[in-house]
């Protein structure tokens, strides 16, 4: 009977030991999951600083250029007689179509000859200064109509108006040398239709509406919608 109680009483410690050991074999493993967890998570928060951080320094930069480019701007055309709007956060100038064309056409009026022939090389000459041309992509005209009509119609008027803008810029008449050719590269024109309006109390202002607008885009901008493709992607 001792005999019995002894064999029981070890093959009861040997099971024991055997749970003790398969705990034992299953808290270290969850105690590794954890660390590598933990680690996981900590190198997600450094890349992610690191993209934060990446983000502020070239949005820090695209403020920085865009100021100084809209001070230099604003100065130039203190008290010019060409009929203009500078946007002070994007820099973009408006002209009243009225300033280059008459109603309804895409022909450039020869006053409106004469007001090109004075704004661009004024323009250019900041945009593609020492200073700033490393950072332009592209320097942008967009043509703009009314909402009288309809839209292809308006949108085949923007286009052609914008066209004949930068047709004239390059043309060998203008009084402004493209002599390294870079102007071509960086000059594009685009026409909005009636898709961007100029609004009065709620109501489309007609006039406002009909504009050529100058924009330029800078290098930094296209880095940033890069970076923010590559953490939408990453999130994704």
């Amino acid at each position: 009977m001792a005999r019995k109680r002894l064999e029981r009483s070890r093959e009861y410690k040997h099971v024991e030991e055997e749970g003790n050991h398969y705990w034992m074999s299953y808290s270290d493993l969850m105690s590794a999951l954890l660390f590598v967890f933990a680690l996981l998570l900590m190198v997600n928060m450094f890349s992610n600083q690191k993209e934060i951080e990446a983000k502020n320094e070239v949005i820090e930069d695209i403020i920085g250029i865009k100021s100084e480019i809209i001070k230099e701007l604003s100065a130039t055309f203190k008290g010019s007689d060409v009929e203009m709007i500078i946007d002070p956060q994007t820099g973009a100038i408006t002209l009243s179509s009225g300033v280059l064309f008459e109603y309804s056409s895409s022909k450039i009026s020869e006053e409106g000859k004469e007001n090109l022939a004075k704004f661009i090389p004024l323009y250019m000459e900041v945009l593609l200064s020492e200073q700033f041309k490393p950072h332009i992509s592209q320097i942008i005209i967009e043509g703009h109509t009314d909402n009288q009509g309809s839209y292809l119609y308006n949108l085949e008027l923007s286009h052609n108006r914008s066209l004949a803008v930068v047709q004239e810029i390059l043309s060998e008449d203008f009084p402004m040398e493209d002599q390294d050719g870079h102007l071509r590269d960086v000059l594009t024109s685009n026409g909005r239709s009636y898709s961007d309006p100029i609004l009065d109390n709620g109501e489309v202002d007609q006039d406002a509406s009909r504009r050529v607008e100058f924009k330029f885009r800078l290098k930094d901008e296209e880095m940033f919608e890069e970076i923010q493709e590559l953490v939408a992607n990453n999130e994704s």
